[in-house]
């Protein structure tokens, strides 16, 4: 499974509560990074109001932005760079923009691509260590993520 690839994000009805993780899932951040860095490489999708976001937080002109971290995936959608060795193009020892990270980034680990199976849920843990401990979220938040909405752990988490 690759990270940051592109689906068609549904949003679950509440006739969907009988799905494989009603009772919610646990998860906590051991802020190992490998989600920025080549442990999993992808691409992270950036719309237009986030690429204007992380310019302003960057204070840089929006075309001086695109310039220098935005590319193109093979379908023509704007994403961002990644290094050589796969890692984000933000990651510096930390994400250098955390405050103002795309929605892929904040989102993290409740995409649709990760919600599709138990089994898909459990690869994760390959490569991220948080899976299925701490936290639990409950149905109604990681549905809020779904409609594309960040969790309200991770709006309240502290700047890395």
């Amino acid at each position: 499974m690759r990270l940051g690839v592109r689906y068609n994000w549904p949003v679950l009805g509440a006739e969907q509560t009988d799905s494989w993780y009603a009772a919610g899932l646990r998860f906590s951040c051991h802020q190992c990074n490998n989600c920025c860095r080549g442990a999993q490489p992808g691409w992270v999708y950036v719309s237009p109001s986030q690429i204007e976001r992380v310019a302003r937080f960057l204070e840089l002109p929006l075309r001086q932005f695109r310039k220098r971290f935005l590319t193109k995936d093979e379908n023509g959608e704007r994403v961002l760079r990644l290094k050589p060795n796969g890692d984000c193009v933000f990651w510096e020892d930390g994400c250098t923009v955390y405050p103002a990270r795309p929605h892929q980034c904040r989102t993290f680990p409740f995409w649709p691509e990760n919600l599709t199976s138990p089994e898909a849920w459990q690869e994760l843990k390959e490569f991220c260590h948080g899976i299925d401990e701490g936290h639990l979220y409950p149905l109604s938040e990681i549905r809020s993520v779904l409609r594309g909405r960040a969790t309200s752990k991770a709006k309240a988490e502290p700047a890395r």
